[in-house]
């Protein structure tokens, strides 16, 4: 069956000088005609496994079948007795891992997660979550779930605890947060999908199918490969073993999510390829770039400060223009409709602290215990971000469905 591309898939892709740089530094090549013509159908598709259990939701009434999904998702399948086929056959899937997974490389890619403290958290923020709105295809779903009028600090709280859970350590396991939050994630994007594609002004044909393949694989790696990418200027720099065993967490966690086998990284220039080919299919800022990206770069003066909140804020708001403009570039800032430009001033103290640690992790034990100081520091700045809130994961668009 010949599948009609959407027309927000450019003829060739779109130039991303700094990606390009480092994919010529890792020789990462454009994409191909078919990799190409790939990434345009898999606009059009979604997730059928996710799609068919959502249907089944709806069709039995959510107020019956949440409760079925918790349950399953909390105790394995093999201990519901008498579990819906639909419900079933998803978590038989999903509970079986695939033959390639490693899970003592899971427990080391995670740890380089951790080993980024507080800098590998804002890098996340300001480069792959401000400046994935210069995506503006993505933006057209995101904005018909209300996420204008919410804000961005929910949503990024949310996105932030669901990476915190995932490089948990064991969060991978069965059962373990980063695996529970990331199948939830699988649900919430379903049921965007199914409600943002019946709106009467969804145009399929212009836009393709909200939350497809291709948004969802660019999603994967701009929020778990595109903060390493970025750390490397502020000076963390881990083994590249190690940078292999992240991209092998975030091939698992993409399984698990549901992106389509083709698009799921096996090293680290794997996954730089993903990123470089999907940012080069899907960066096409237009009006709704800054209505979504300007409300972010203010949000710090409004974040949870234990002293001078406003002083704090101020200069919060500082800091993380600094990291933006200096790994995305003017352009992008002015894009974005923020700022464009801020002196790098906070990746130019940070450079040497991080360099000087990234030496001390390759001494024994250093990994380990740099990585539980990471850990605590980002502990602490997902409670800047929410205070004593708690935050549950799809919130801010659950009820939306």
């Amino acid at each position: 069956m010949t599948v009609i591309v959407p027309v927000r898939h450019p003829e060739l892709p779109r130039k991303l000088p700094a990606m390009r740089v480092l994919a010529a530094l890792l020789g990462v090549g454009d994409p191909t005609p078919a990799r190409w013509k790939e990434l345009g159908e898999a606009l059009t598709i979604g997730d059928p496994p996710m799609d068919a259990v959502v249907d089944w939701m709806y069709r039995y009434g959510l107020d019956v079948t949440w409760p079925l999904f918790e349950q399953a998702l909390a105790q394995g399948i093999a201990e519901m007795r008498g579990a819906p086929a639909p419900l079933r056959d998803f978590f038989v899937e999903v509970e079986s891992p695939p033959a390639w997974l490693e899970r003592d490389r899971l427990h080391r890619g995670a740890r380089v997660y951790r080993l980024g403290g507080a800098d590998g958290v804002y890098v996340a923020r300001d480069v792959s979550f401000l400046g994935g709105y210069l995506a503006s295809g993505f933006n057209k779903t995101l904005l018909r779930t209300g996420a204008l009028e919410k804000g961005p600090a929910k949503r990024f709280a949310e996105t932030a605890q669901w990476a915190l859970n995932v490089t948990a350590e064991n969060g991978l396991q069965p059962g373990g947060p980063g695996y529970r939050s990331t199948i939830q994630v699988r649900l919430i994007h379903a049921m965007v999908r199914r409600r943002v594609a019946a709106m009467p002004d969804w145009r399929g044909t212009e836009w393709g199918l909200p939350v497809n393949q291709t948004d969802m694989a660019a999603t994967l790696v701009g929020a778990l490969i595109a903060p390493l990418v970025g750390s490397i200027p502020l000076g963390i720099i881990p083994p590249r073993r190690d940078l292999d065993d992240a991209a092998h967490l975030v091939r698992y966690v993409g399984w698990l999510i549901g992106v389509q086998d083709s698009f799921l990284p096996t090293d680290f220039r794997g996954a730089v390829r993903v990123l470089y080919h999907t940012l080069s299919a899907i960066t096409d800022p237009d009006e709704t770039t800054p209505q979504l990206a300007i409300p972010m770069a203010d949000d710090p003066l409004n974040w949870h400060y234990r002293n001078f909140p406003a002083l704090r804020g101020r200069i919060a708001r500082a800091q993380h223009l600094s990291i933006a403009g200096a790994l995305l570039g003017p352009k992008a800032m002015r894009r974005l409709g923020i700022p464009a430009y801020m002196p790098p001033w906070y990746p130019l103290l940070r450079l040497p602290v991080n360099l000087v640690r990234s030496v001390l992790i390759r001494l024994p034990g250093g990994a380990d215990r740099a990585a539980a100081r990471g850990r605590r520091a980002q502990e602490a700045f997902q409670w800047t971000l929410t205070g004593s809130n708690s935050v549950v994961i799809g919130e801010s668009v659950r009820g939306f469905g």
